[in-house]
């Protein structure tokens, strides 16, 4: 009997430890399966954000067959391909004080800079930031333009010698949608940015704030309306005369260059004295069926109020990046338990902000702690493990990667379309190594190239693998800060009357 009891049990033990064993297989099997379609998402966005050099060389020649269209015609491609009517750069030999105004978005600032005529050098530059009061965004013109006008007036008078100089001349960025009608005049094309003065749009920018000007009682004019992308561009060349675009690369991106005028067949009959023109791209509108698109994308787009709208924007720019991430690490945590519970914060759009993925991306500390931190603070996902961060992190990479080289893309493609790029002119046999290449600067503003350093390295490296080591070493990316101010004002001098 007693014999039997203790089989019994033994079975019993051995039944309950198969149970426990076939539990915890059980459990490392479901798990392996979570963690393999956690894989699985990554290697889905690393095809989908493909950029092998051959790849992007069929961007770079998209980009330059998008530009000749833009060109030739309004409307005939999705770079819309502006005039500026900016034909005279800064080259350094302006003297004399200069005043710009930037109104870009709620706030708006002053700036004074005096010019010896010395290249690259600036002997003064002071800056004045004002925030515009809320209700004058929905106003009147002459409301909005009188408060710029009254600021501007009370900064002018803190200059110290009490001397009166003759007119004052002012470069005016206005970071707005313009039709340029001249280098000084501009129709407001529609407001963005939480703008809504109804009886704004449709009249000349610089007019509206000039007649303010006079109101006060200033003796200034406005010698230049630009776009701030133009002011990135005439600083460069103030300081390089072989500056010849500039790309804006920061919350949004855009690109402009020199542009010879008979390339300019839209405008045929159009003279300038120096024989060419700043156009402005517009190129975050760029488009080719050639960019490598996910489903991230195609969501992000969808749910965006500017739908197929703004598409390579949204690929490379600061203010859509920490959302494909975001968007990413919601796919991974819908398809696992790698992150626990599911948070509802993942679900929120842009509560990821590009510079906090950027510092997930760029976390050298062994236990990835800042990835820790910035999931817990941003997400509220406590205690991820450290394989699942480095997943986070392989998801920042690649994203910033494909921007970046997509980036670069642009830049040769706009290299390309002015034969800057080593290809042009090669006839009967000649090698791209026997070409005289012409030293060539491309100024580039904006945090997400001068801040982040990642991908900063991830263009260049893209740069020299799609222009190749010979061409690539004549080519200098120069980091050009605050182009919408002094550039600015410089383009004011280069037009003062």
């Amino acid at each position: 009997m007693g014999r039997t009891v203790v089989a019994g049990m033994m079975v019993s033990v051995a039944v309950a430890a198969c149970a426990v064993a076939a539990l915890v297989v059980g459990e490392r099997v479901r798990g392996r399966k979570k963690w393999n379609k956690v894989v699985n998402v990554l290697r889905e966005l690393e095809e989908g954000c493909d950029t092998r050099v051959e790849r992007l060389k069929q961007v770079v020649d998209a980009m330059a067959v998008e530009m000749h269209a833009g060109l030739a015609s309004e409307g005939g491609s999705k770079l819309k391909m502006l005039l500026t009517f900016v034909d005279n750069l800064p080259n350094g030999t302006e003297r004399g004080t200069y005043y710009a105004l930037h109104l870009g978005g709620t706030n708006f600032r002053v700036l004074r800079v005096h010019l010896d005529g010395q290249r690259s050098s600036i002997s003064e530059h002071e800056v004045e930031r004002q925030p515009i009061p809320q209700h004058l965004m929905t106003s009147t013109s002459e409301d909005l333009f009188d408060f710029i006008a009254s600021s501007l007036k009370e900064f002018i008078a803190k200059e110290e010698d009490g001397s009166k100089p003759d007119r004052r001349e002012l470069g005016f960025t206005f970071s707005f949608p313009v039709k340029q009608m001249s280098v000084s005049s501009g129709i407001l094309i529609k407001w963005t940015k939480g703008f809504s003065i109804v009886n704004m749009v449709g009249r000349d920018v610089a007019s509206c704030l000039q007649d303010a000007l006079t109101r006060k009682g200033l003796d200034v004019r406005v010698a230049a309306l630009v776009n701030d992308t133009v002011g990135t561009l005439a600083l460069g060349h103030y300081r390089d005369a072989d500056t010849v675009a500039a790309i804006i690369i920061g919350t949004g991106t855009n690109a402009c260059y020199l542009e010879r005028i008979d390339s300019i067949i839209k405008s045929q009959g159009l003279l300038t004295a120096s024989g060419s023109m700043v156009v402005n791209m517009e190129w975050g509108n760029f488009w080719s069926s050639h960019l490598p698109r996910t489903v991230y994308d195609i969501d992000l787009d969808a749910e965006s109020p500017n739908p197929n709208d703004q598409g390579f924007e949204k690929m490379i720019s600061g203010m859509y990046l920490g959302d494909i991430v975001r968007r990413v690490i919601l796919r991974m945590s819908l398809d696992s338990d790698l992150f626990g519970p599911i948070s509802p914060k993942l679900s929120v759009p842009f509560i990821l902000r590009t510079p906090l993925m950027a510092v997930m991306h760029e976390d050298d500390s062994p236990d990835l702690r800042e990835v820790a931190r910035i999931l817990n603070d941003v997400f509220e996902i406590e205690d991820v493990p450290l394989k699942a961060r480095k997943i986070v992190v392989k998801v920042c990479d690649v994203v910033t990667r494909r921007a970046a080289r997509l980036a670069a893309a642009g830049i040769v493609g706009i290299l390309k379309k002015i034969g800057r790029d080593g290809s042009g002119g090669i006839t009967g046999g000649r090698s791209r190594s026997d070409m005289k290449m012409k030293r060539t600067v491309v100024a580039i503003e904006g945090g997400l190239y001068s801040s982040y350093t990642l991908f900063r390295e991830y263009l260049h490296e893209a740069l020299v693998e799609i222009l190749g080591e010979d061409i690539a070493k004549h080519v200098i990316l120069k980091v050009t800060e605050d182009g919408s101010g002094i550039g600015t004002a410089l383009l004011a001098a280069s037009y003062s009357s």
